[in-house]
């Protein structure tokens, strides 16, 4: 079926270490920045979604009402972690096609980084959350945030399957060279094989370039009909198909732990809608907060066999001049970490055709993915410059 609605603008702030700014202000930019992008002002949006960090629960209320929107019909704050964005533009488009709204922004912003703080220190009030009975017992054996759970997952695929740590260093040197491209991307120093094993060890078999950034910024984009979006300023980049899961708790023996993600059953539903199969596919944007994920995903994607994404990766054909191009920003590996909407955003610039030095060759159709949790929840969203 043809896409029924489309992303017609796209707004991104300053990234990194930015510093004295709150999530609502930088939000209000990003917003500000995609209305403009998309030639539409503030009154023409009638719906808000945001994407928020746990610690600013309160920031969709609030953003509302510091922008001066009036007369939303569609507003709600929207958080399955890093999955979140993939099915906000599912829910904004449904809302568009079914007229509950005409314009929706979709919105993340984040600003974890403080002046004189560390970048590891960033979530460490979060550390020890609901760390209480039973469930503080990981925490008493120093097993507290992502980074342990994420590297087991790692730690357990290269047991069964033989992954090494070079293949995973392949996936962040080829992103790095891409980020070298983008002017947006924090990490601007390139980077070896060699600098990868230098780097400091976070939790083993993670290196620090295993581990994606922790930035302040925020991202918007403004997702209104096919046909209005026709009609705007930028060539429009239709949402066509979408796909959602969340496995839950996966870290039990019999449900082969951490080796399995959603991206199967999500991917498999978003190619349906669009009517297309992963042949299709010109380009990857991965959710890449640990180089194992990336790895993971390809697999549960189809673009290779479970267990064989190792050799698939190190070869190089996910970085500039490969045969999958993915993370063409850097990712958040080297670009920037705004979850779901750093793949997102580097979607739409290379559909649109304004990825620059960077920009792909072929770039009609780009498969976006969205990872929450531990591999607890998974979207999926094939973006395309043809309707269908």
């Amino acid at each position: 079926m043809p896409a029924k609605a489309a992303i017609a603008g796209l707004g991104i702030t300053e990234m990194g270490k930015i510093y004295g700014r709150s999530a609502i202000d930088l939000a209000g930019e990003a917003i500000a920045l995609a209305l403009d992008d998309a030639g539409l002002v503030k009154s023409d949006l009638d719906g808000l979604l945001v994407n928020a960090n746990s610690r600013f629960d309160n920031v969709g209320p609030r953003l509302q009402m510091s922008l001066g929107l009036e007369d939303l019909t569609l507003v709600n704050v929207m958080n399955s972690f890093g999955s979140t964005a993939g099915m906000m533009l599912e829910y904004a488009s449904y809302a568009v096609d079914s007229g509950r709204a005409t314009a929706v922004a979709c919105v993340f912003a984040d600003n974890p980084l403080q002046e004189k703080v560390s970048s590891s220190a960033a979530y460490a009030g979060n550390r020890y959350r609901g760390a209480t009975g039973m469930a503080g017992l990981r925490t008493a054996y120093g097993s507290f945030g992502a980074n342990p759970s994420y590297a087991l997952g790692a730690r357990r695929h290269m047991h069964e399957y033989g992954t090494t740590q070079d293949q995973l260093g392949a996936i962040a040197v080829g992103q790095r060279r891409w980020a070298l491209m983008n002017p947006r991307a924090q990490m601007k120093k390139p980077m070896t094989l060699d600098d990868y094993h230098a780097s400091r060890w976070i939790v083993e078999p993670f290196h620090l370039f295993d581990c994606g950034l922790v930035s302040n910024g925020a991202v918007a984009v403004i997702v209104t009909s096919a046909e209005r979006a026709r009609d705007l300023p930028n060539r429009p980049v239709y949402l066509r198909g979408f796909g959602q899961v969340a496995p839950g708790d996966n870290q039990f023996a019999g449900r082969d732990p951490l080796l399995d993600t959603g991206a199967k059953i999500s991917g498999e539903q978003a190619l349906r809608q669009a009517g297309i199969t992963l042949a299709d596919i010109d380009l990857v944007q991965l959710y890449d907060c640990y180089t194992y994920t990336v790895l993971v995903t390809l697999e549960d994607y189809g673009f290779c066999a479970k267990g064989e994404g190792g050799p698939f990766v190190e070869d190089g054909k996910l970085g500039p001049g490969g045969s999958l191009p993915t993370n063409t920003g850097g990712g958040q590996l080297s670009a920037y970490y705004m979850w779901g909407f750093t793949p997102i955003s580097e979607a739409v610039i290379q559909l649109r055709g304004e990825g620059g030095e960077r920009q792909v060759e072929k770039s009609d159709h780009a498969l976006v993915s969205g990872n929450g949790g531990v591999l607890n929840y998974h979207s999926t969203t094939i973006m395309s410059t043809h309707q269908g």
